[in-house]
């Protein structure tokens, strides 16, 4: 008998609106949804299908309008990120979750070690830079600022970064949307490695429909709702995706 899943998040019924002069726009219509400790997972989607809104709602970037939404810890602690309070979504953006984006957002003047430092110095037990940099295969590259690497290497950058707190979930959002094939399948293959060799829970956000073949489960969004979710066999090798 195989052990259920322990779930990271639940969500019921969630909602997000957004208010813009006499037009409300509707992101998500009722996201009934649940993510396991540990896995893969691709959420596909148009543009405009609410996969971002709700990418930043699981990371206390945004807040729902309405619906339920808990995260539950590596202590199988549950928080409600739905009635929280500013101070303590930052407190879980802090301590609990990492955010790799579509572009890297490094501070140019400083170096990769730099960067990758920002984030160590406020962590309660950190990597050190030079670790972080090393899982993300750029150790030889730690003095270098970012207009001395390719967008390749500064997306690496941005996921040492963003792996360097230890965080139990890693969020991505079109992590390859600004690279080529060959590049963006590096970064796969930075990201399947960390989830692998670490166990964080990684969710990826893509409208790329082939991205979907090295995830545990796919989520399909649509129109602000959850489609359909499908899991697979086994993941596909990050090397072996053809688009």
């Amino acid at each position: 008998m195989h052990d259920q899943p322990q779930p990271v998040f639940q969500t019921h019924g969630l909602k997000r609106f957004y208010r813009m002069g006499d037009v409300t726009i509707q992101a998500l219509r009722g996201v009934d949804l649940e993510l396991h400790a540990g896995e893969l997972v691709v959420m596909l989607g148009a543009s405009g299908s609410g996969k971002s809104t709700l990418l930043n709602i699981m990371g206390g970037l945004d807040s729902p309008s309405e619906g339920s939404l808990s995260y539950i810890d590596r202590n199988r602690q549950p928080h409600d990120l739905a009635h929280a309070s500013q101070r303590t979504l930052t407190e879980y953006r802090r301590h609990h979750v990492g955010f790799v984006f579509q572009f890297y957002n490094l501070i140019s003047s400083l170096t990769a070690r730099e960067n990758v430092a920002i984030v160590t110095d406020i962590s309660r037990d950190p990597m050190t830079p030079e670790e972080a940099l090393a899982m993300v295969g750029l150790e030889a590259r730690l003095d270098h600022f970012p207009s001395q690497l390719s967008g390749g290497e500064q997306q690496r950058v941005a996921i040492a970064r963003a792996i360097a707190k230890r965080p139990e979930v890693l969020l991505c959002d079109e992590p390859t949307g600004a690279l080529d094939f060959r590049t963006g399948i590096r970064v796969l293959e930075v990201l399947e490695e960390i989830n692998r060799t670490t166990g964080t829970t990684l969710a990826i956000i893509t409208h790329n429909e082939v991205i979907g073949e090295m995830a545990d489960r796919v989520i399909r969004l649509r129109d602000g709702q959850v489609g359909d979710i499908h899991t697979n066999a086994g993941r596909r090798p990050p090397g072996e995706l053809r688009w």
